[in-house]
């Protein structure tokens, strides 16, 4: 577990485990100088500790990157989310965390979750403040139904490479790269190429995404009539001007980086490239819009959602779309201007505006080492 702290946190790990649904989870708070900790939980049967750790730090430098005050966290709970137990396995999950949700911890969603179970975290600990991200009817803020993270994607892409013309390929078409998808099209880009975790398809001439997305699962690329259908992972070696990856961490490497066929990448996932692939883009001139930059809608939504959690009143939908657009816009151009300006990625760039607002805080509280001890 030590190997997994630096200068930075995580400042807490607490795992726990219930024996009677198998269920085994994490939660990592990374640092909070600049807040509590906020991030989402997720639910995979092939969780790691050290991947939850990973996507806390990511989250530290998504709030202080979008400059809100939340500190950065994640929890995980290494379970099969299609299983019959799953209630079960997550109620246990947030009652034996009761001592750190939502004293330290607020739940949100991440991948394997719903806002209905965003729902049953706040039933199992008696609490409206234990988890945001729940069902309108609830007061909440449906991150999946307003499609905040994809509708950020786009908007921080716009903003630094004008999508009016231009092609795009997503790879996956979940919660984050449907709501992209759409907002791509809408800001006038064509998407030609999609997969999800049956497949892709390519149509040169654009998808209709109206009907591509009106399948509502992964079944929606093989359901497509038209176009060209295609092994999962060939979509990425299309011939487009932008790649937008909204699936999983770790998709491109520098080999497959060497190998792409785009003027610009921008990462709707979390961690999708490697420092390595950043390198090998940046050489051929290909800029690199940062996860924690460019998927940052969903954080803006969940400060919302923060504020609203406690309050009876439903927050606007149209305020949260308006803050995601300036914010994300704002915050792409400063990275990408920053970025030309040194000499560096815009990775590069993204993380030293991060570190300097992160650093800044723990100076001010006082955790910043003492020199000579």
């Amino acid at each position: 577990m030590f190997e997994l702290m630096d200068e930075w946190g995580p400042e807490k790990v607490v795992c726990v485990s219930d024996s009677r649904t198998g269920m085994r989870g994490v939660l990592v708070i990374d640092n909070t100088a600049r807040g509590m900790g906020k991030g989402g939980t997720r639910m995979s049967p092939s969780l790691s500790v050290a991947e939850v750790a990973r996507l806390a730090r990511v989250m530290t430098w998504k709030w202080a990157g979008v400059d809100l005050f939340f500190g950065g966290a994640k929890a995980g709970i290494r379970f099969d989310p299609a299983s019959v137990d799953k209630e079960a396995a997550l109620r246990a999950f947030v009652r034996l965390l009761s001592n750190e949700i939502p004293s330290e911890y607020v739940v949100g969603l991440d991948m394997g979750l719903t806002e209905r179970d965003a729902a049953i975290v706040q039933d199992e600990l008696r609490s409206r403040g234990a988890a945001v991200g729940t069902p309108a009817e609830l007061g909440g803020v449906p991150y999946d139904q307003l499609g905040v993270t994809g509708f950020g994607v786009a908007e921080a892409t716009d903003a630094v490479f004008p999508l009016a013309g231009r092609r795009v390929v997503i790879q996956g078409l979940g919660a984050v790269g449907r709501a992209a998808a759409r907002r791509f099209v809408e800001l006038g880009a064509s998407v030609i190429a999609a997969s999800t975790s049956l497949g892709a398809v390519h149509d040169p001439s654009g998808l209709d995404i109206d009907r591509l997305l009106a399948v509502p699962d992964d079944s929606a690329v093989p359901a497509y009539a038209g176009g060209e259908h295609l092994p999962l992972g060939s979509e990425l070696l299309i011939p487009t001007d932008v790649v937008a990856p909204c699936a999983l961490q770790d998709v491109i490497d520098a080999s497959l980086a060497a190998r792409l066929s785009c003027s610009f990448v921008v990462e709707g996932a979390n961690m999708p490239t490697s420092v390595e692939a950043q390198q090998v883009l940046a050489a051929r001139g290909i800029p690199v819009l940062p996860d924690f930059i460019a998927n940052a809608g969903g954080v803006v939504a969940a400060a919302y959602a923060m504020d609203a959690r406690l309050s009876p009143f439903r927050p606007d939908p149209a305020a949260i779309y308006a803050t995601i657009s300036t914010k994300l816009r704002a915050n792409a151009q400063t990275v990408i201007s920053a970025s030309s300006s040194a000499g560096t990625t815009p990775h590069q760039a993204a993380r030293s505006l991060a570190e300097s607002r992160v650093r800044t805080a723990m100076e001010l509280r006082g955790r910043l080492p003492v020199d000579g001890v």
